[in-house]
């Protein structure tokens, strides 16, 4: 029953497509040629219209295989995950805590606690003296 509504419905579009063009030339000036033309249209817009149905359908169906196939692998690795016995870990959101500085040697540092200018060179802040 469908596949007669389906005829029915092809071939209703290919008549009126070729009406149309007849009726834009004229029936005066018509050829065989003419004719000839606008059944070529015809069945050129047919056969563009199935393979954009066709390629629809099967488009369709692969992307509804392949999101089985998703879909079965996920629930697969859920069952895996609910399967495996033993401990849950969770990575802590809070950052590692800072290491400690090091500590000072519990004597002086050799050579005192600050900076000595060494005798052979000046600095450039003493008066009268340049580098």
């Amino acid at each position: 029953m469908r596949v007669s509504f389906l005829v029915y419905g092809v071939l209703y579009v290919v008549v009126e497509i070729v009406g149309a063009q007849i009726e834009a030339i004229g029936w005066p000036q018509l050829t065989a040629l003419d004719v000839a033309t606008a059944v070529a249209n015809a069945c050129l817009t047919v056969a563009v219209g199935i393979a954009v149905l066709v390629g629809a359908d099967v488009g369709g169906r692969r992307w509804h295989r392949s999101m089985l196939a998703w879909r079965e692998e996920r629930a697969r690795l859920v069952a895996e995950s609910w399967d495996e016995p033993g401990t849950i870990t969770v990575s802590s959101w809070r950052p590692e805590p800072l290491a400690l500085p090091a500590g000072r040697s519990r004597g002086p540092a050799p050579g005192g606690d600050y900076a000595v200018p060494s005798r052979g060179r000046p600095f450039p802040e003493d008066p009268g003296r340049l580098l």
